[in-house]
């Protein structure tokens, strides 16, 4: 682990980051230094690894799925260098996971703004005054996509009753939809943004 450490900060040789994050992956999985929780970790450290140096702004990039996706190559790649010391296929299959996860990210990314934008531009100009308490709760689903009256009452600053009629207006709109089916208590959930993860999920399996 101590030198797995020196090669990671080791900055005398250039070495390209995604090909260093590569070796380092496979270094920490072949060491195995914890009882449990090294895929996890190992996964997080390529993230953390990209974002320390600038590879990423933001943790956006997780080969995790592509890791699942293909478990069995994932494995026998690993093992290959175990066995052969060859890093070759290993890198060509970890840029290969790098280039496919970087591509339906980017897809995610521009279909949440295309909803946002049809949104905005379409939908939320049709409540009138209501307009700027919309935008605010539009912008809190983007982060957190399910909600409830109580919710929405103390975020806006209304009152219940106020709230409520809100939800009425997106639900209407096709923006929240009611989830639990109860009187009381109900929960709303912003569908259309949560189908563009669920729809990505589904396209990996």
């Amino acid at each position: 682990m101590s030198d797995l450490e020196k090669f990671i900060n080791e900055d005398e040789y250039h070495v390209p980051h995604l090909i260093k994050i590569a070796i380092v992956h496979y270094q920490f999985e072949t060491i195995h230094p914890f009882l449990d929780g090294n895929g996890r970790l190992g996964r997080l450290l390529i993230t953390l690894y990209l974002v320390s140096y600038n590879v990423l702004k933001k943790p956006s990039l997780y080969l995790s799925d592509f890791f699942e996706k293909n478990k069995g190559y994932y494995f026998d790649n690993l093992m290959t260098v175990r066995l052969t010391s060859n890093l070759t296929q290993w890198i060509k299959f970890f840029l290969v996971g790098v280039i496919e996860t970087s591509k339906e990210s980017i897809q995610v990314f521009k279909d949440i703004i295309a909803l946002k934008t049809d949104i905005e531009t379409k939908r939320l100009p049709t409540l009138g005054s209501k307009v700027e308490k919309a935008q605010l709760l539009l912008k809190q689903l983007f982060q957190v996509p399910i909600t409830d009256s109580k919710q929405v009452s103390e975020l806006l600053q209304i009152s219940p009753s106020t709230a409520n009629r809100l939800i009425k207006d997106l639900i209407e709109l096709n923006i929240l939809s009611e989830l639990t089916g109860y009187k009381r208590n109900r929960k709303y959930m912003f569908r259309e943004y949560f189908r563009i993860f669920h729809r990505e999920l589904e396209n990996k399996n």
